[in-house]
């Protein structure tokens, strides 16, 4: 299976990866490359940590792996390996750490002042070797100072055989002196570069944050939008109810008045006139026949369009209500000689459609 291809190289991390190789003579590119990638292409650091490496000093991105115990099974006696740091012993050995006391002290009084990296190194050995082949001293000792000019690892200054302690210190001032202003320079870009990308994490976490507030205002608005279309379906499906229940009750009215019984004659002596008051005081008046049912006075008064859906009908004189409509007490209701009424009759229609 094909390994997914790398991103391309930038020309800055191009140059980097050149000097790199040419400070550690590594010869491959991709073992130079995963090595600055590993130190985020901060080359002075790789450098340290690969010459750190093959001096024996473990790399921070790989540590050695620790050495497991070893158990004799006859007599059960453990050894373990311990590396620290040995202690001065006996009159020789003070006497050893006191002579080079002053040299340490040198050392790092140095290492404060001017903030550098020191690496040493035999040429008798292969990183010694590599790195001598690429300085190209002329006799030893040799203290070659490298910075960071112009975005590319340089050799500023050469020392070459044997140096007193005043007169190295003296050079390097004037080394250090002499490039002072490169040294601002790399050391203000790189506060620019650290500066910018703070602002570039605050610019992208101000973003994050707009982000997340625009996204809660589209949920929220697609939540208002919801709620909107589920109350504008419930009202039109509470319209379409009303119609067809208003339609039912057109047709159920037209029925009953297909259903009706021809109005009698005036001079019928069996019939009877009976006006009708209605809710909203209008009056309507018609003639039934004695032997019909109360059923088709309601039926009259129920096709009627002015009158309400539901009613009931009372007479005055005695005032009572007429069991117009079957229930337990008339399940077959009266005729209209047996509910009692004369020739002439007012009767009141009650509207009930709210109870």
């Amino acid at each position: 299976m094909a390994a997914p291809e790398e991103r391309d190289l930038t020309q800055e991390q191009t140059e980097k990866l050149l000097q790199f190789q040419d400070l550690t003579g590594i010869e491959s590119m991709d073992q130079c490359r995963h090595t600055l990638e590993q130190h985020n292409w901060n080359i002075e650091a790789a450098v340290q940590d690969r010459l750190n490496e093959q001096e024996g000093v473990p790399s921070v991105f790989n540590p050695p792996p620790s050495r497991p115990l070893q158990v004799n099974t006859a007599d059960h006696r453990i050894y373990s390996y311990v590396v620290s740091r040995p202690q001065p012993r006996g009159l020789l050995g003070w006497g050893y750490y006191l002579i080079m006391l002053p040299f340490r002290f040198t050392y790092y009084t140095i290492l404060d002042i001017f903030r550098m990296l020191f690496w040493a190194c035999s040429t008798n050995k292969p990183e010694g070797y590599r790195v001598s082949q690429a300085l190209r001293e002329n006799t030893y000792p040799f203290l070659a100072m490298i910075m960071l000019k112009d975005r590319r690892m340089t050799v500023v200054g050469r020392l070459e055989g044997l140096i007193q302690p005043d007169d190295l210190i003296n050079q390097l001032t004037f080394i250090m002196d002499a490039n002072q202003t490169y040294l601002v320079s790399e050391r203000l870009e790189r506060e620019e570069r650290n500066q910018t990308q703070v602002l570039r994490q605050q610019q992208d976490e101000a973003y994050l944050a707009s982000l997340r507030a625009d996204q809660e205002k589209e949920r929220k608005k697609r939540e208002e939008r919801e709620r909107k279309r589920r109350k504008e379906e419930e009202v039109q499906q509470q319209k379409l109810a009303e119609e067809r229940r208003r339609q039912n009750l057109q047709e159920e009215k037209e029925r009953k008045l297909e259903c009706l019984p021809p109005e009698p004659s005036p001079d019928d002596p069996e019939s009877v006139k009976i006006i009708f008051k209605l809710p909203n005081d209008s009056r309507v008046e018609r003639r039934f026949h004695f032997s019909q049912s109360l059923t088709v006075i309601h039926d009259f008064l129920f096709s009627l369009k002015e009158s309400p859906e539901k009613f009931q009908i009372e007479a005055n004189f005695p005032r009572r209500v007429l069991p117009c409509i079957p229930s337990e007490e008339w399940p077959n209701p009266p005729t209209l000689q047996e509910a009692g009424l004369s020739h002439t009759e007012v009767l009141f229609v009650q509207d009930l459609t709210d109870e």
